[in-house]
């Protein structure tokens, strides 16, 4: 038996797939199925060591991005993908797996492409409330769809949707509180924030959090993901800051986080700050509530769309980046800490939200089809 998984290069497309991957994996030792090989096609593996730690072979393919706005990668891009899907073609031919999970993203594109004419089965997955191009076009021909949010169902046929809600990785429904303030060296007694800047980072985010760091660290301990791009910028202006104040102590910044560290994170932080890309479901999770600050609706309408749909939830606020400003940032940080009230309704809400087996949904009907497949 042979599943295969495919999605784009970023931490919103890539850790669903790892967490459809773990359950895909229990339900086959429950099912006595040893005979099981896994792959996962793509333009870049994104974390090489995860797919060998779970022994996902990885098959590169060429993917090209069209984008919204005129651009002359566009053409040069169209040119990529063209290429991409005839060595997705070729590659599935080899390969010939039994079903195919898509979770979106340009990069999946040559190969849903491929299965399409391979007449492979395929199930897909969207975390937005606004389905991205790919999965729109891909759900004419899947054989089932999930979707995290109820506000996608309009865009896929409804005899073959199903709201799963956001498959989680099993690492992140265990937080440890035990030791974690000391393991970042902070103090307990001191409200914990954590900055977010998804895989990629978000310098507008980082810039914004340094320019009011000398107001934060006075009340609060902050742990900063920076990404990879702006980690050194980022600390080498913090220690410039900090030569000027006092609260060194009190900012930690990380260019991504470990496995452990993402646990230690969920023991003790307080609030969390982030941009509004779909990975913010993998933390509803920890029932932290959250101030989303989305990528203008100019760049991505997704993001717009995620961060309304969340709050209208009551499970965060949202600070657009035209609004986004020292005063209304650090008053509504006062006001969500502050008001024990309104913290513990927003905890509520995040309860509400959880979706504890769509691993678990998504990996069944995974199994089902491929055996199904595996048996002609």
């Amino acid at each position: 038996m042979k599943i295969a998984f495919t999605g784009g290069g970023t931490g919103g497309h890539f850790y669903p797939l790892i967490a459809v991957l773990e359950e895909v994996k229990n339900k086959a030792k429950e099912k006595g199925i040893s005979d099981i090989s896994f792959y996962f096609l793509s333009n870049t593996p994104y974390q090489k060591n995860t797919l060998d730690e779970y022994g996902v072979r990885f098959v590169r393919i060429p993917a090209g991005k069209i984008r919204t706005y005129f651009s002359i990668k566009n053409f040069l891009d169209f040119f990529v993908i063209g290429w991409g899907s005839l060595i997705a073609l070729i590659k599935l031919l080899i390969i010939y797996p039994d079903v195919i999970f898509g979770k979106g993203g340009y990069a999946s594109f040559p190969t849903l492409l491929a299965a399409r004419i391979l007449a492979i089965p395929v199930i897909i997955h969207d975390s937005d409330t606004v389905p991205g191009r790919v999965n729109k076009w891909a759900g004419r021909f899947a054989k089932k769809i999930a979707i995290s949010w109820e506000e996608a169902t309009n865009y896929f046929p409804a005899n073959k949707t199903a709201v799963t809600g956001q498959p989680i990785r099993s690492l992140l429904k265990k937080p440890i509180s035990s030791g974690s303030f000391e393991y970042f060296s902070f103090n307990s007694g001191i409200p914990v924030i954590t900055v977010l800047g998804g895989s990629q980072g978000a310098q507008r985010i980082n810039d914004f959090i340094l320019d009011i760091l000398p107001e934060l660290v006075k009340k609060y301990q902050i742990i900063h993901q920076t990404g990879e791009a702006d980690f050194n910028n980022v600390t080498m202006r913090a220690k410039v800051i900090f030569q000027k104040q006092d609260g060194i102590e009190r900012y930690r910044p990380f260019v991504f986080f470990t496995a452990e560290e993402l646990q230690r994170i969920a023991g003790i932080t307080t609030l969390l700050v982030s941009r509004a890309g779909s990975g913010i479901l993998e933390f509803v999770e920890w029932k932290i509530p959250s101030i989303l600050i989305p990528i203008p609706e100019n760049i991505s309408r997704d993001q717009q769309n995620n961060a309304y749909a969340f709050a209208r939830r009551g499970a965060g606020i949202v600070i657009e980046e035209n609004n986004l400003t020292s005063t209304i940032f650090l008053s509504e940080i006062e006001r969500i800490i502050g008001d024990k009230k309104l913290y513990a309704t927003m905890q509520e809400s995040l309860s509400a939200m959880t979706s504890p087996n769509a691993s678990n949904i998504i990996a069944q009907e995974l199994i089902a089809i491929a055996e199904s497949h595996y048996a002609r």
